[in-house]
């Protein structure tokens, strides 16, 4: 079995630190095993002192499932389809605003039929300082919910689209070709269960959520904006100050985040990164596949 140490990091178990493991060196199916139950339990595992190439990343992504390719083609790294890249190049909306990539909390790719089960980063060159990653744990703030906001929320799906008409921030246009693949909107459920932990956390995305099915727009709205409110306390918060060598990977499903651009933007920040495939069972795949 490879050594390693892990430190949790975040309140609540939110988040563990994982060193003393070399991930371009081979890992053994007990050590692999480990690994996928401690994400499972602490959502955002933080690999230190890693050198990593793009083959690489994709060996490590692959610890933790089989890899799927980032939809936005256009954002692919460099002689490897499964890893894409970001990168802080200026893009400016029609209004002459800059957008900037993941600023407001949101779950990776929630309109799509099934969704990533997990994205990982590695950063290739970083700011002097800033451009954190902020994370927080809906199935924390699932536990907190009052008895009564839990019963309201039972049975209620969203309808998740590209960028909803409600997106607090502009979405990066994708290019021709990434419009063409752009999936229809999907509808998913407000309370999910974790497939391998049991435990019920909120699937919530106000950059895609744009209704809530059978409600109106302004009750859906508020609804979200209330619960987006107490899943984003500090309470619930790891916050991910980025070091040389890190690779982080999270749990899309159970945890929100943010990039926060409060560094000199003359300064790059490029990270590489993979999503792993995600799985749903047949019922929601069919709730899903409803709003096409």
């Amino acid at each position: 079995m490879n050594n390693y140490t892990l430190t949790v990091l975040g309140n609540r178990d939110t988040g563990a630190e994982i060193t003393g493991l070399d991930l371009r060196q081979p890992i053994d199916e007990a050590t692999r095993a480990q690994l996928n139950a401690a994400l499972g339990q602490y959502a955002i595992l933080v690999f230190r002192d890693q050198k990593l190439t793009a083959d690489n990343m994709q060996k490590a992504g692959e610890l933790f499932g089989d890899l799927r390719r980032h939809q936005r083609r256009n954002a692919q790294f460099a002689g490897n389809p499964w890893v894409s890249e970001i990168k802080n190049e200026p893009v400016f909306s029609a209004s002459g605003k800059p957008i900037y990539q993941g600023e407001s909390f949101h779950t990776d790719h929630s309109n799509e039929t099934v969704p990533p089960k997990a994205t990982a980063l590695h950063p290739l060159a970083l700011p002097d300082s800033g451009g954190d990653t902020q994370f927080v744990n809906v199935q924390n703030a699932y536990d907190d919910l009052s008895e009564s906001m839990k019963q309201r929320l039972e049975g209620l799906k969203a309808r998740h689209v590209f960028e909803s008409k409600y997106s607090p921030r502009e979405i990066r246009k994708p290019d021709a070709q990434s419009q063409k693949e752009v999936p229809p909107p999907v509808i998913h459920p407000l309370v999910r269960n974790h497939p391998e932990t049991g435990r019920k956390f909120l699937y919530l995305n106000p950059v895609r959520i744009e209704s809530i099915i059978g409600m109106p727009d302004n009750e859906a709205q508020s609804l979200i904006r209330e619960l987006v409110a107490h899943a984003t306390q500090s309470k619930y918060e790891y916050r991910h100050k980025w070091v040389s060598g890190d690779m982080v990977i999270w749990d899309n499903r159970c945890v929100m985040h943010k990039a926060n651009p409060d560094y000199d933007m003359r300064q790059l920040r490029h990270l590489m990164r993979i999503l792993i495939k995600g799985s749903l069972p047949p019922n929601e795949i069919a709730d899903a596949i409803t709003a096409h």
